[in-house]
């Protein structure tokens, strides 16, 4: 670091070096987005000063009214970007500038693929949106100072966009922040104001702040003054106009500002509400998931107004966590101007409202599903796992949540083909009243089950459940539209008027004759086993692993080693198939030692078809290679 003065040299975060180069190269076929994401930028700027001059009015500087301006020099072949918004102290610029403190940094890079086309998408997910300005600049210059600072106290960053950045203290009689482009050779096109203003138009006409440019009588290389600037665009908040006057493109592209996504929602959705309360909302479910999905703890929630003046981004408290996906801004009435997150928590008002747009969520799922499965079928790709998590955290809403659920099953071809719990009773044998599933780690481990021989057998379709939420799901989703849950894999499996008297009296008769051979497997396997049972459930393997009751799944076991808890101890009961010719084969076994073995096989072959890790692999492979040396005498 070379410091001179009040001018230092640093270096970028090695993130963002990376970011730079990735975004130069993978955003070029659309490079006059960078226009959008600075004046995005520029927008909540003048957003955050409105809303702490709330508290402390004298940061307005006696100048209330809030604009972006746009100009460009052509002979310079410079484009300056200009606010009068919050700006930024000399901490925030090398924080803002210099580095990208976001939590899952490294997840986000792992993400990166090479392929400029989906990189790009998630490098606008991620909200670097300043940096897009390298595509079209080969250095860039700010000029910047908070609101309430001394004049003094102005900032100049300049980098080329390569290793490093400078800052220097500068006089700045005016707050807010000046960025000033210098545009590559090629890039001239973006110093035309007829250009300018289309790109306006396009992509920022929804901002709700005056974008001005020069008139276009003027030269563009003169220094317009104040009566001389226009405004382009609308400069109206788009959701406070009604819905027969904004266009598809223009929710897109607000959309596009509010979520910082490069890509089109999947669905929207605009209401006012009047009444007891008064509040406008607007609401997107995105076309792909963020990067940071999976981490609950992660900054979520829509961007609040109140009274049209913006007060927080990521206001989490009027949707559930379920729905963290879900992007937009609501625009409240009855709320206070100064009302804080701890306030939120605690007002009433809140419930009502969370209440009402979560099920304006739900209602638009649900009109997704009717537009065609393809569409459905990408939102549920990329958030059917968070959707999971509804009916355990949101009980007044459990069954149509439910109904918004979607699984493979036996009568699909493939893990990628999914049907909701509709389709299912729909197809339901005659004298069927429960809904069957069956959960694993893998959907070939599912698909290939023991358990599902006697389903099979009788072409009753069982859902399977691979994801790792699914079993804590089914512990909080324990029927749907009357229709009880039942895990194949756990307890007695009570098929009701499914099984005729006939099956039944042959079952009873089975677990009477072996008796014996069941209680000498027990006592080898006592240590084990909670039980050893005749089944009912296999009508091809010898042996099969069941759940005790109120025992403890797979899944369950390693989401609780995962997060560093101990699972209960919770031992299977081993049910076993008499007619299977390897059980004939060990009934008539004479020999203990012999008996034993083959019975520890059989439990241990049980446990892989289970998808459980052996206890002793070594045993076990010396057991089975000691069997086969005796096969092959």
């Amino acid at each position: 670091m070379t410091v001179e003065a009040h001018k230092e040299t640093l270096g970028f975060q090695t993130e963002v070096k990376q970011l730079l180069h990735l975004m130069i190269h993978s955003m070029y076929s659309n490079k006059e987005i960078f226009l959008r994401e600075l004046i995005s930028n520029a927008s909540d700027a003048s957003d955050k000063l409105r809303f702490e001059a709330i508290a402390k009015p004298e940061l307005l500087e006696n100048q209330p009214d809030l604009r972006i301006r746009i100009s460009a020099d052509e002979q310079a072949k410079t484009l300056t970007i200009e606010d009068n918004g919050i700006g930024m102290s000399r901490e925030e610029v090398i924080e803002n500038l210099g580095t990208i403190a976001k939590s899952g940094t490294a997840a986000f890079m792992q993400q990166l693929s090479g392929d400029q086309k989906k990189d790009a998408s998630l490098i606008g997910q991620f909200g670097v949106g300043f940096y897009s300005a390298f595509i079209v600049a080969d250095k860039v210059e700010v000029f910047t100072r908070r609101a309430g600072l001394d004049a003094a106290e102005g900032v100049r960053w300049e980098s080329a966009g390569e290793g490093d950045f400078s800052i220097e203290t500068i006089e700045m009689p005016e707050r807010g922040s000046r960025i000033v482009l210098h545009l590559k050779a090629a890039e001239s096109e973006f110093a035309d104001g007829w250009r300018l203003r289309n790109v306006v138009k396009k992509y920022s006409d929804h901002i709700s702040l005056p974008i001005e440019l020069p008139k276009q009588h003027m030269g563009e290389e003169e220094k317009p003054a104040e009566a001389e600037w226009e405004t382009v665009n609308r400069a109206s908040a788009l959701w406070t106009r009604p819905r027969s006057e904004v266009s598809d493109e223009e929710y897109q592209e607000f959309y596009k500002h509010v979520a910082h996504d490069f890509d089109n929602p999947l669905s929207w959705s605009h209401n006012k509400v009047e009444g007891k309360l008064e509040y406008t909302s607007l609401l997107y479910v995105p076309g792909r998931a963020p990067f940071d999905l999976y981490q609950r703890e992660a900054p979520r929630g829509l961007k609040l107004y109140v009274q049209r003046v913006f007060i927080m981004d990521d206001a989490e408290q009027f949707l559930p966590l379920y729905l963290r996906f879900v992007k937009g801004v609501v625009d409240s009435n009855d709320l206070s101007l100064n009302v804080s997150r701890e306030i939120l928590q605690k007002d009433p008002a809140i419930d009502s409202m969370k209440s009402a747009l979560t099920k304006r969520v739900l209602d638009m799922l649900e009109k997704l599903v009717k537009k065609g499965p393809e569409q459905y079928s990408k939102f549920w790709k990329n958030f059917g796992s968070v959707l999971k998590e509804g009916p355990a955290e949101d009980f007044a809403n459990r069954e149509k949540v439910a109904g918004l659920l979607r699984f493979a099953s036996t009568q699909q071809n493939d893990d990628s083909e999914v049907v909701s719990l509709d389709a299912y009773i729909e197809r339901m044998k005659e004298g069927q009243d429960k809904i069957y599933y069956l959960t694993g780690e893998r959907y070939n481990q599912v698909k290939n089950s023991p358990h599902l021989e006697i389903f099979r057998k009788k072409g009753i379709e069982v859902l399977l459940l691979t994801d790792r939420i699914d079993e804590w799901l089914m512990s909080h989703l324990t029927e749907y539209s009357g229709k009880q849950f039942v895990d194949i894999a756990r307890g007695d499996l009570d098929l009701g008027s499914l099984e005729g008297e006939e099956d039944k009296q042959a079952q009873e008769e089975a677990a009477k004759a072996k008796a014996d051979l069941v209680q000498r497997i027990k006592d080898v396997l006592a240590e084990s086993v909670e039980d050893v049972k005749v089944s009912h459930r296999l009508t091809d393997s010898p042996a099969v692993l069941v759940i005790v009751e109120d025992g403890m799944g797979m899944q369950m076991r390693k989401i609780l080693e995962a997060t560093g808890q101990q699972a209960p101890e919770s031992k299977p009961i081993m049910e076993i198939n008499p007619s299977h010719p390897l059980l004939e084969k060990l009934d008539a076994e004479q020999n203990e030692t012999r008996f034993a073995d083959l019975t520890h096989i059989l439990f241990d072959q049980a446990a892989l078809a289970a998808g459980e890790s052996l206890q002793d692999p070594g045993s076990y492979v010396r057991r089975l290679n000691a069997l086969l040396v005796e096969l092959s005498k």
